[in-house]
């Protein structure tokens, strides 16, 4: 059965009703099939998993299969309203290359991730001297596909790096309670699960 996970009302919130959105990295359509329902969206999703791909299609889903660090560069400038890489910036080979594409392919870019900052996995990594299991970090460190772990803080210094304009950032705990990061990203480096970014260019 199709989960709802916590985190889908706040990132329906960032979506414009009708929007034309790209959901990277949709594994079953769980997100898409939700904003469809929600927002009412024009939904297109990309997938690396056949599994997922055959999963969504078979909800109705326009979905294809595709790798996100080399296949967006076959979509045409502004071809959606929303590009979405919603948990999945950390298994991506080439982050930076595809928050690039996803705003040349989109007027926005909404981008969530588990923060490494978060204060229960530096107090998991300082106590026991091994890589962290959280809720949102769930799988043992030979086993998982994260290949790019970062912190709020790291995120924060990428996009100003990349110059792209932040118009909303949330920390959210597990429960999908969300809180702006404000004047004090320190502090919601510290205290966040995870990051979501609403993003532009400038």
């Amino acid at each position: 059965m199709s989960g709802i996970r916590s985190d889908f009302p706040v990132l329906a919130g960032m979506v414009a009703p009708g929007a034309r959105v790209l959901d990277i990295g949709c594994g079953d359509g769980d997100l898409l099939d939700f904003l469809q329902r929600e927002r009412n969206i024009d939904g297109r999703g990309m997938e690396l998993s056949q599994d997922g791909v055959n999963a969504s299609v078979s909800r109705g889903l326009s979905v294809v299969q595709g790798d996100a660090d080399w296949d967006l560069a076959d979509y045409p400038d502004g071809a959606f309203d929303v590009v979405i890489l919603s948990q999945s910036l950390q298994v991506l080979h080439y982050p930076r290359l595809v928050l690039e594409q996803m705003l040349r392919i989109g007027l926005r870019a909404i981008v969530s991730f588990p923060n490494f900052g978060y204060w229960r996995v530096r107090w998991d990594l300082a106590t026991s001297g091994r890589m962290p299991l959280t809720s949102d970090l769930p799988v043992p460190w030979y086993d998982t596909a994260n290949i790019h772990l970062c912190t709020i803080l790291d995120f924060l210094a990428l996009c100003e790096a990349m110059d792209l304009r932040i118009e909303q950032g949330l920390t959210l705990d597990r429960k999908g309670n969300a809180r702006p990061i404000g004047a004090n990203p320190g502090l919601a480096n510290l205290l966040g699960e995870q990051g979501v970014f609403l993003l532009q260019k400038r």
